[in-house]
């Protein structure tokens, strides 16, 4: 990334900003601010704040002893950096930054304490998410984020292949998912975000912890993992099966797997996020599993593994080539086992792209 296109996101957030009716965007440290100037401040009691209003460049605030971290980043180039002192009020001095009055955006990872900081010193002022006022923002990717997901993904179908090599019967969860890690970052991963690995009855909790639980023969087991890779995020999951499965187990897999596959296929420009829940829920309620699927049909993923869009009811934003998700239903039965099988997809002109390319398959381990 270059001084260039950190400025060309700038400004496309600025235009993002004007076409929502706000005055401005109030950056904080975390993922957008990373991905809009490549700035990583670590957050903290002290106020740092990027702020882009329309017709106005870009300014940044920064505690003064941080000033010249803020210069270096790649970004930084095309904004005005001021600093402010220990002992001094930085929200007067960021309201000095801030046209008067209107409505702002404001990250939706900012610090309570910052934002009601704001509130005091401009009380007039109104102030709303990101996520509510410009979902957008991150959403949409351009060529070389989708090829850095693309890396992230196919590092992490790298991963299942070898996990699936391994004995999983007679292992507690908790070492299947420290090797589940080890080759994430063997594969290139900085970050691992987690390691689901849910066996027998533990499957069908969807975000299980792995613990302490022996995996046995003829266990379902949930393998959902992923983290960051060059900045990017990987997120996919599999149901693998110690031994041999039962004609049950076959078919709640095989519907999971139509319910995924049904979904990709409805994936183009100008469909909304809820048509592809809808499209997947169809297929799990008409095979009688309806009330075991309890989760959304997916989410955006990017600078983070979780971020806008949601594909769930009531989500009404159109998909856009660039748009970068996962699909992942599943049906969960309790006390018994869970499935889950999960893709990062990108929306194209023409459809969309799979990220992810493992086999989707029941697959067989020991």
């Amino acid at each position: 990334m270059t001084k260039v296109d950190y400025s060309e996101r700038m400004a496309r957030a600025t235009r993002a900003a004007a076409d929502a009716g706000l005055a401005g965007l109030i950056v904080a440290p975390g993922p957008d601010l990373a991905h809009l100037c490549g700035y990583l401040p670590v957050a903290t009691e002290r106020l740092t704040a990027l702020v882009l209003a329309p017709g106005a460049e870009p300014r940044m605030l920064v505690p003064a002893l941080e000033r010249p971290d803020a210069l270096a980043a790649p970004g930084a180039g095309t904004i005005e950096v001021s600093g402010w002192l220990d002992g001094r009020d930085p929200y007067l001095a960021l309201a000095e930054l801030l046209p008067p009055g209107g409505r702002f955006g404001v990250s939706d990872n900012s610090w309570a304490m910052h934002l009601l900081g704001l509130q005091r010193t401009l009380p007039d002022a109104s102030y709303s998410s990101f996520s509510e006022a410009v979902p957008m923002l991150r959403a949409v990717k351009d060529d070389l984020e989708v090829e850095l997901l693309a890396a992230a993904g196919a590092a992490a179908d790298a991963v299942f292949e070898r996990i699936t090599d391994v004995r999983f019967s007679g292992r507690p969860e908790r070492e299947i998912a420290a090797e589940l890690r080890a080759l994430l970052l063997e594969h290139g991963h900085s970050q691992v975000d987690f390691t689901i690995v849910g066996s027998g009855p533990n499957g069908a909790n969807p975000h299980h912890e792995a613990g302490e639980r022996v995996i046995e023969d003829g266990d379902m087991v949930v393998l959902d993992f992923g983290g960051l890779k060059d900045g990017y995020g990987s997120d996919t999951t599999r149901t693998v099966h110690v031994g041999e499965p039962t004609a049950e187990e076959r078919k709640v897999h095989e519907v999971v797997r139509q319910a995924q596959q049904a979904a990709f296929e409805a994936v183009r420009p100008g469909a909304s996020c809820q048509e592809i829940d809808r499209v997947a829920r169809a297929v799990i309620t008409e095979a009688g599993y309806g009330e075991y699927f309890i989760h959304r049909t997916g989410h955006g993923i990017g600078v983070t593994t979780h971020e806008p869009p949601y594909l769930v009811e009531g989500e009404h934003l159109p998909l856009v080539p660039g748009m970068c998700f996962s699909i992942e239903p599943g049906i969960y039965l309790p006390g018994r086992f869970g499935v889950r099988i999960e893709d990062i997809v990108t929306c194209t002109e023409t459809g969309g792209r799979r990220l992810n390319n493992t086999d989707r398959g029941l697959r067989v381990v020991a």
